[in-house]
């Protein structure tokens, strides 16, 4: 249920093989939606996920190119991006320098365990200072939650 006042924004799902199914409910018709896919997706799937109403768009080779995704939307007039992907898009936009800013919600809660997501997948880094090195740009409180936003340094947007 969305909390904000206002129109539903446009949702880009990114899914190079255009695997989401027809009937998932990020493709009612609440909202536009993009799909972005790669090469590498089978007409048939996008063919499908364009008559419930997705616009699909191509843009890669072997997977989505991130970057000319985000050319795509920046010339139809998207300037900001809500990122609600999972640690492998999150890993993958990161280490590309395509985030300009980072919010960290603190609840709280203790949750966890071996198998629990973690806010990063992908390759990562092994030794702390070889990490994307994060600028604290404010602390804001959400109910009992706190909001942290950061810039990363050296970040291309």
């Amino acid at each position: 249920m969305r909390r904000a006042k206002g129109k539903n924004p446009m949702r880009v799902i990114i899914d190079g093989t255009a695997r989401v199914p027809p009937g998932a409910k990020a493709l009612d018709n609440s909202s536009k939606t993009i799909v972005a896919v790669s090469r590498r997706a089978r007409r048939d799937k996008v063919k499908n996920l364009q008559k419930v109403g997705a616009e699909v768009i191509q843009v890669g080779r072997d997977e989505v190119n991130l970057a000319l995704l985000l050319k795509k939307l920046y010339e139809r007039g998207v300037r900001r991006l809500l990122l609600e992907g999972g640690s492998t898009l999150n890993w993958a936009m990161l280490s590309r320098g395509l985030v300009d800013e980072i919010r960290i919600a603190i609840s709280p809660r203790i949750v966890g365990g071996t198998e629990a997501k973690t806010l990063v997948g992908g390759e990562g880094f092994f030794r702390v200072n070889e990490g994307i090195k994060l600028e604290l740009l404010r602390i804001s409180r959400v109910g009992e939650d706190l909001l942290l936003t950061y810039r990363p340094r050296g970040s291309k947007c």
